[in-house]
């Protein structure tokens, strides 16, 4: 396996592996999350290819990214029929390597709750719970138009 940043003419089979997977949301379009994450300086998208394909079949990605002191990961995929066989492990080495090169003390990531087999995966690399709650809210065009006009609805 090489491990490589993602380049865009990888676009369409990176977004196909991250849909194969599960990994997409009808409120999250996976092609402007990409965009975003190789247009900036402080994040990218790693992709392992089959060095045998010539040009690389895209076999797994992992996005990573940080805010100078926490870093992320997101986005880990990996084709079924590469399952098992320890592309993941490369991938979430890469992207540990790719932050302490930044000079990012942390790395953290999110799961599904109830998503066991991924939760094993990563206690298996030393990943372990943080004791913390992560809160989100979406940007709605409604709080953008206010924020724009002037005035805040929060």
């Amino acid at each position: 396996m090489r491990i490589a940043h993602a380049t865009t003419a990888q676009r369409d089979a990176i977004v196909a592996l991250w849909s194969e997977a599960g990994l997409t949301r009808p409120w999250n379009d996976p092609y402007a999350d990409l965009d975003r994450a190789l247009a900036g300086p402080a994040s990218t998208v790693l992709v392992a290819t089959d060095r045998a394909a010539g040009a690389g079949e895209v076999r797994g990605t992992v996005m990573v990214g940080h805010d100078g002191h926490r870093g992320w990961v997101y986005y880990l995929a990996v084709t079924p029929d590469q399952r098992g066989a320890g592309i993941a492990t490369q991938l979430m080495r890469a992207a540990e390597d790719w932050l302490v090169d930044a000079g990012v003390p942390k790395i953290q990531l999110m799961i599904r709750a109830g998503n066991a087999g991924v939760r094993a995966f990563y206690e298996r690399l030393g990943y372990a719970d943080q004791d913390v709650l992560v809160l989100g809210r979406f940007f709605d065009d409604d709080l953008n138009a206010a924020r724009e006009r002037g005035s805040s609805t929060t």
